[in-house]
């Protein structure tokens, strides 16, 4: 339902609507599933910059592993006695 909302969001903000318009509109239409102001106004800030599809964005992972200097420079020749 998710996505559903983005483009609800983005039809208010195409036709001319504030937040607070989006938001009562939404809010009279899906009482319990509509998102939060903080949602309408990230989308509407999203708009306003020119970005108009109703994905969200690509997040980047987390690396699965760490690489550290020791391992770009290979094992330890130093030999302790």
């Amino acid at each position: 339902m998710k996505k559903e909302f983005h483009v609800l969001i983005k039809y208010c903000f195409l036709k001319g609507k504030n937040t607070v318009e989006a938001k009562t509109w939404l809010d009279a239409e899906f009482p319990y599933t509509a998102p939060g102001k903080s949602t309408i106004k990230d989308w509407y800030g999203k708009c306003r910059r020119g970005e108009m599809s109703t994905e969200d964005s690509k997040r980047t992972r987390r690396p699965k592993e760490v690489v550290t200097d020791e391992d770009r420079e290979g094992p330890s020749t130093e030999i302790i006695t």
